[in-house]
């Protein structure tokens, strides 16, 4: 130690997390062309916050991500080390971070319409140069659609029609196959939830059988809808 030095701010010097020179090549270019914003958060890594807009097939939408750094500690006497992170494992961790743990993905045939390329690649040289991925993102995203359609109709079939058993995920779905004949498409407000006399659980004013005791919890809209039980 040089005299006038101070310990304590050699020690926080040695604490400090400056990140070497990256290398201006390592880039990748995460593709989305799911109608949703995607947001990601690396809470180890600087840089650690990334950010997709809404997409679709004819207008993807991208972004380029370079090298991340996270830092390990040795001991209180030495220097952070730098870990550093390649540009492809980072555009890889948002892919699957965000699709895992999705209902219905399975990271193959059905999933979000996201990818990720090596390389910084713009919306018309994506077009050109990987149009069969933006394809196959389109059909994977669909086939995943159309699950979430399906998983939805059973939801709302089980729980007699009850509007918070639908996800958003289904919704937008719909939206954007262009199906509008599903029940649950209407506004949540309008269904609205009161407790069943009989058992004191929520069910859907809508319907006069409570789904959880079965009971005719609204024998009037039942006489109504003129529906006949069995004995």
């Amino acid at each position: 130690m040089q005299v006038g030095e101070f310990p304590g701010l050699l020690q926080q010097n040695n604490r400090r997390t400056i990140r070497a020179p990256v290398n201006p090549m390592d880039k990748s270019t995460v593709v989305s062309i799911l109608p949703k914003l995607i947001e990601e958060r690396k809470p180890t890594c600087q840089p650690g916050f990334f950010a997709l807009k809404p997409g679709n097939f004819e207008n993807p939408s991208i972004l380029v991500v370079g090298p991340s750094s996270w830092w390990r500690e040795i001991d209180e006497n030495q220097p952070l080390l730098e870990i550093p992170v390649s540009s492809i494992q980072i555009a890889d961790s948002i892919v699957r971070d965000y699709c895992n743990g999705l209902l219905a993905c399975d990271m193959a045939g059905k999933m979000p319409g996201l990818f990720y390329i090596p390389g910084e690649f713009s919306v018309d040289k994506l077009k050109k140069e990987h149009l069969p991925l933006l394809i196959k993102a389109k059909e994977q995203q669909k086939n995943w659609f159309l699950e979430l359609i399906r998983i939805a109709d059973i939801l709302w079939s089980r729980s007699n029609g009850n509007p918070l058993s639908i996800s958003e995920d289904a919704r937008m779905a719909c939206k954007e196959l262009n199906i509008t004949q599903k029940p649950w498409l209407g506004d949540v407000q309008h269904a609205e939830l009161v407790r069943c006399v009989a058992c004191g659980s929520l069910r859907n004013s809508n319907f006069p059988i409570c789904q959880t005791c079965k009971a005719i919890a609204d024998p009037e809209l039942a006489k109504k809808l003129n529906l006949t039980f069995a004995q």
